[in-house]
């Protein structure tokens, strides 16, 4: 449990954080990136099982994409370069 001592110095912290982010001094700002891979998935219009099947990976293999816990192959990055430039084509595969 939380010491009454502990809770109010996180008030303290949280209350100046909260008085330099409106003076707009900020000590660091982080920025999250998105793998490109999930950008991709979602222009397709398709679900991590449709896009992994296509690709010809396990949805566990597209989830370590992207959460860029691992890269894609060569031959996974051309498929990925043409979803790119024509999410329509795989959408076109899906049907087929």
């Amino acid at each position: 449990m939380i010491k009454d001592i502990e809770l109010e110095q996180f008030k303290a912290d949280l209350l100046a954080s909260a008085r330099e982010l409106k003076s707009g001094k900020v000590a660091r700002s982080t920025i999250v990136e998105i793998p490109e891979v999930v950008s991709v998935r979602h222009n397709t219009g398709l679900s991590q099982s449709q896009f992994a099947s296509l690709l010809g990976v396990s949805v566990r293999t597209l989830q370590g994409w992207e959460q860029g816990r691992i890269t894609p192959s060569g031959a996974a990055r051309t498929l990925i370069t043409v979803a790119t430039k024509h999410p329509e084509v795989l959408r076109e595969l899906l049907a087929a």
